[in-house]
């Protein structure tokens, strides 16, 4: 049971996970804290939070856990605001979509709080934001990577492992740099592809009769450019040394198709292609196996 939850940024990861742990019967009160008052009117509304705070005093009194939900970028000076606020008790813990940016700003700005800064990431997500797109099952099912630092306290790493798990999510630990590493492979990429596919067409002359014939092919590979484009330029920002070298890997991915394309070596097309959409039906099966 957590006493007293406070979430800043209600939106669709902060207020998912509200919703989830006040129908699991997981928190006795929750307060919202953000940027948009609107937004936050909205998370009271929809019964996502208990009070909206603008004073990140008050709201931080006897918190039992204070979930970071902000944008990576905006990460640093939260936590140096939070830094004299928080009461030895509290635990700390973010949603952050990189780690060893947010675990150096935990560093540099909480370093008195490390062992109750609990660094983790839920992989849910959806092309819409806010208060007003948060649901309940959201995490379902779904993995959520934590990544412990050696000045953590057991009992707080725990807590937030049970608090994920509570809302029905796959807990699994990993460090900082390997969390980073993957997700800049399965997540960023796809992000920053689907952004560029649709801003080439968007950029061309006949953009209006390209868009007009697009159909289920199209929407499907660019859902993701739907998301919020100052989350992910922060994620991309955020972990771009590594994402560059996924670049360039798929880069040469590219470069190799053109050149059997050029060849019009259609048995090597074939042969990708099968073991793609192979590799990608064992994927899926994994998938369904482990529901």
């Amino acid at each position: 049971m957590i006493n007293k939850l406070v979430i800043i940024g209600v939106g669709l990861i902060g207020g998912s996970l509200a919703l989830a742990l006040r129908e699991a019967g997981a928190v006795k009160e929750i307060v919202g804290l953000g940027r948009s008052r609107e937004n936050l009117e909205s998370a009271r509304t929809l019964g996502i939070i208990d009070h909206a705070e603008t004073d990140l005093a008050t709201a931080l009194k006897d918190a039992d856990v204070v979930v970071l939900a902000v944008p990576v970028a905006a990460m640093q000076p939260t936590m140096a605001q939070l830094a004299p606020l928080l009461s030895p008790h509290t635990i700390v813990t973010d949603v952050g979509s990189t780690k060893r940016d947010v675990l150096g700003y935990a560093r540099q700005h909480l370093p008195g709080h490390l062992a109750r800064f609990i660094a983790a990431h839920p992989i849910a997500g959806a092309e819409k934001s806010g208060a007003t797109a948060a649901m309940a099952n959201l995490f379902r099912g779904r993995n959520v990577v934590v990544t412990p630092m050696p000045e953590n306290d057991p009992e707080a790493v725990q807590k937030i492992s049970r608090m994920w798990e509570t809302c029905g999510a796959v807990v699994n630990t990993m460090p900082p740099s390997q969390h980073d590493e993957i997700f800049a492979a399965i997540s960023h990429l796809p992000h920053l592809l689907s952004f560029a596919l649709v801003e080439d067409i968007a950029f061309r002359a006949n953009a209006k009769e390209l868009f007009s014939y697009a159909a289920g092919g199209f929407r499907d590979f660019t859902r993701i450019a739907g998301s919020s484009p100052e989350m992910w330029r922060d994620i991309c920002l955020a972990n771009r040394d590594v994402l560059l070298k996924e670049l360039d890997a798929y880069r040469t991915q590219l470069d190799r198709l053109r050149t059997i394309l050029a060849n019009e070596d259609g048995a090597a097309l074939a042969q990708i292609f099968d073991h793609a959409r192979t590799a990608r039906a064992q994927w899926l099966a994994s998938k369904q196996d482990s529901q």
